[in-house]
């Protein structure tokens, strides 16, 4: 007598869940592993890269300004770039990886941050020698602030008070007050300053300098260097460790940096300011990105043309992902 499917089925009521619990327990399922989307800019072509994070390969591209390059996540969850050429921004729904809209930025951005809020957009434009205040979501300026020759890095402090720009020409990192829309202090550091990061607890901003080798750790208190951490990778050359990409873990514990031209990312204790190690990955490392957990590290190699993806505990590199022409920036939304 043939039996009705679902007397079958009733015969094991938790069959299926317990499979499901199973792969979900299993380190190495894909069910396991962390999903999202990274995105990739790209200085030679006028598309983003999408990776899938738990295959570890290009899943699409999606259409965009010329010139991608500063990359970041909005405070509504949009994914915004800053196109160089185009002298625009171009904001990213990451559900439907379209873009939702693009805003002006003003001759040759190079870099932003946008204001604890979200309202306000700060711009280096590097070909005016100025950081503009535009409103975030038209991109009418609100004021420009003249700072050094070519700036670059923008970072705004946790209480969105005050703003720090580099100028790689001046040497500088310049310390804007911004409800005063002025600067109150230039801040010497090392040759070519390129990008920040704050300690967790906002008591420390890292400053990368990319032709000097080292960072510069800047006071927040009192607006002056404190410390600089130099770098070292055996059988390179000084001049040709290049830092530029920097991040901070969420506790405070590491900083990863891009080492650019020495094809390298160091790892660096915060506390005692001290290389700690190195990951061999692409050709010109140029800006970095940890996943959520903070297990994996995304590194953009501009001169190989692809992203290196690193095993934080293991500091290991576990895969190479080609990716567009001359990629420059990368988030990560999960």
């Amino acid at each position: 007598m043939k039996k009705n499917p679902r007397e079958r089925s009733d015969r094991f009521p938790s069959l299926a869940l317990v499979l499901v619990l199973a792969a979900v327990s299993m380190p190495g399922s894909t069910v396991a592993q962390s999903r999202g989307t990274a995105y990739v800019t790209s200085e030679k072509d006028a598309a983003v890269t999408l990776i899938d994070l738990a295959s570890l390969s290009v899943k699409g591209t999606v259409a965009t300004c010329k010139r991608g390059r500063h990359i970041q996540r909005t405070r509504d969850g949009l994914v915004m770039l800053a196109c160089s050429e185009s002298n625009q921004a171009d904001r990213i729904d990451p559900a439907s990886n379209r873009s939702v809209g693009r805003i002006p930025l003003g001759q040759e951005p190079e870099a932003f941050d946008l204001s604890p809020d979200g309202k306000t957009l700060y711009v280096s434009n590097e070909d005016e020698g100025t950081v503009a205040f535009l409103d975030a979501s038209s991109g009418r300026e609100l004021r420009s602030v003249r700072v050094g020759q070519e700036p670059e890095g923008v970072k705004v402090s946790g209480d969105g008070k005050t703003l720090y720009v580099t100028s790689e020409v001046a040497g500088l990192v310049h310390v804007i007050d911004v409800e005063a829309g002025k600067v109150i202090k230039n801040v010497k550091v090392g040759q070519r300053p390129r990008r920040m990061a704050l300690t967790p607890n906002g008591q420390e901003l890292w400053v990368t300098n990319e032709l000097d080798a080292s960072i510069s750790i800047v006071s927040t208190a009192g607006h002056a260097v404190v410390a600089t951490v130099r770098f070292q990778v055996k059988g390179v050359r000084p001049q040709d460790i290049t830092p530029v990409g920097i991040q901070i873990s969420r506790d405070g514990s590491r900083a990863f940096v891009a080492l650019g031209r020495a094809n390298h990312v160091a790892f660096v204790d915060v506390a005692t300011r001290k290389q700690t190690g190195l990951v061999l990955v692409g050709r010109r490392a140029w800006n970095l990105a940890l996943d959520q957990a903070e297990s994996r590290l995304y590194v953009v190699n501009g001169l190989s043309d692809d992203v290196t993806v690193v095993d934080v505990a293991a500091a290991k590199a576990i895969k190479s992902i080609p990716v567009g022409r001359v990629p420059y920036g990368l988030v990560v939304v999960e």
